[in-house]
């Protein structure tokens, strides 16, 4: 009968690929604010740093913040920043830690955790060592200079963080044995060690089967083909080099 592919024992649901989330601290995101009527002001929220954390879900180190409406949240823990240190959501200041408008963030700034849309809490250059450059402001979007080197479109009203992420550095010490990657990917619950399809025998992929490394079939699927028949190049446009 054959075994189900990964791919399919992931759809099960079962406690050998779910993320073990209880572990984590929380989600973290720039905190809401009640931003006046008047654009030319802006609402702003004062938090203390607690502690500095280590959260296995993810890669840069957190901050504990206490807000001075008694409220508490997480943020992503820039370089240079302190247990004890004020940091400042929304306003104007150009502080490490802070967080603010991209129509306010001058030119040459690194930034981090920036909001694909103004209020969503930040969704991109959130790893550990990263950062992003503002490179122009206009009127109606500002040009952004992404750690894959490609330039981006934002709002004016999006927000990010000032700084360069904590953490730098973390992909360049080895592991130096298979045990302690095992234990990095546990932590998130990632599957580790990876096989390639070739590799294994017939019964576990299609692409199993006969010598090591030799494919039995073409890698090519089309878009009809049944669940755990429809592996490698899913209906491809086109395959091979381009001339």
């Amino acid at each position: 009968m054959g075994k189900n592919l990964i791919q399919q024992r992931r759809g099960k649901g079962s406690f050998t690929y779910r993320s073990p989330s209880f572990r984590f601290f929380g989600e973290v995101k720039h905190p809401s604010l009640n931003t006046p009527t008047d654009n030319s002001l802006c609402a702003e929220r004062v938090g203390k740093v607690l502690d500095i954390v280590h959260c296995a879900g993810h890669t840069a180190p957190l901050l504990e913040l206490a807000f001075n409406d008694h409220s508490k949240g997480l943020a992503f823990a820039p370089e240079n920043v302190c247990v004890g240190d004020n940091l400042t959501i929304g306003g104007t200041e150009l502080k490490e830690g802070n967080v603010l408008r991209l129509k306010d963030i001058v030119e040459g700034t690194l930034i981090h955790n920036i909001e694909l849309n103004p209020g969503d809490g930040g969704k991109l250059v959130r790893s550990s060592g990263t950062f992003a450059k503002v490179i122009a402001r206009a009127e109606n979007n500002v040009r952004v200079l992404l750690p894959s080197g490609k330039e981006k479109l934002f709002s004016p009203t999006c927000r990010a963080g000032i700084g360069v992420l904590a953490g730098g550095g973390r992909l360049e010490k080895p592991f130096l044995k298979a045990g302690t990657h095992y234990k990095k990917m546990r932590a998130r619950n990632k599957l580790y060690p990876k096989v390639c399809g070739i590799s294994m025998n017939a019964v576990d992929h299609p692409f199993g089967g006969k010598c090591s490394h030799i494919k039995g079939r073409p890698t090519q699927s089309p878009r009809s083909a049944p669940p755990g028949r429809k592996v490698g190049k899913i209906a491809p446009s086109r395959t091979g080099r381009r001339k």
